[in-house]
């Protein structure tokens, strides 16, 4: 098979002394082309004509279906277990719950659980629920409308319940400088 000779042809058209050229455009450039028109032309038909594939909304209606479940499944799994869980109360467990307060939650509630730029776990009332699987669901999830991050990724499960624990030794404790009650009376089950 002979190869077409390219001739350049000179248009009439010149612009600043630039003479334009009617060159063929190259093969692989018409092929693509082509092909793009026939996969817009099969896309239309699937998604906007016969309807057979998932419109834009349906498909953003179906990732956050997927992802509310992924995180159901995170969150109620997590606060389903802490339902059943009861206060540590052996000393050991107390002693590891204090280590985690110290170096993870001074900062914000006080060497005494006296409050600071978090709320006081010295007395009865609690902006989140003040029960065991209150506290564990607060310390997993934190509160980032309030600045307290998640720390179910930092700390164990059996870290979170021991914190939970010792967190829930302060209460009733008065400590010097205590801040505001805030949220709720509660009372122990």
């Amino acid at each position: 098979m002979a190869k077409k000779k390219v001739v350049d042809e000179l248009l009439e058209h010149e612009y600043d002394g630039i003479q334009e050229l009617d060159n063929d455009l190259p093969p692989w450039w018409l092929y693509l082309f082509y092909f793009s028109i026939v996969f817009a032309v099969v896309y239309m038909l699937h998604y906007h004509v016969l309807g057979t594939g998932p419109s834009s909304a349906e498909q953003y209606a179906n990732e956050m279906a997927a992802a509310e479940a992924r995180f159901a499944a995170t969150t109620d799994g997590g606060d389903a277990m802490a339902a059943d869980l009861e206060p540590l109360t052996d000393e050991a467990a107390l002693t590891a719950g204090q280590e985690v307060y110290t170096v993870n939650c001074v900062p914000c509630h006080g060497t005494q659980g006296e409050g600071g730029v978090g709320p006081t776990f010295a007395d009865q009332y609690w902006i989140h629920g003040g029960q065991m699987a209150d506290l564990v669901r607060i310390i997993n999830n934190g509160v980032p409308a309030k600045g307290m991050i998640s720390w179910k990724p930092i700390l164990t499960p059996t870290q979170i319940q021991q914190v939970a624990s010792y967190i829930l030794t302060f209460e009733g404790t008065n400590p010097p400088n205590m801040k505001e009650p805030q949220g709720e009376k509660v009372e122990r089950n």
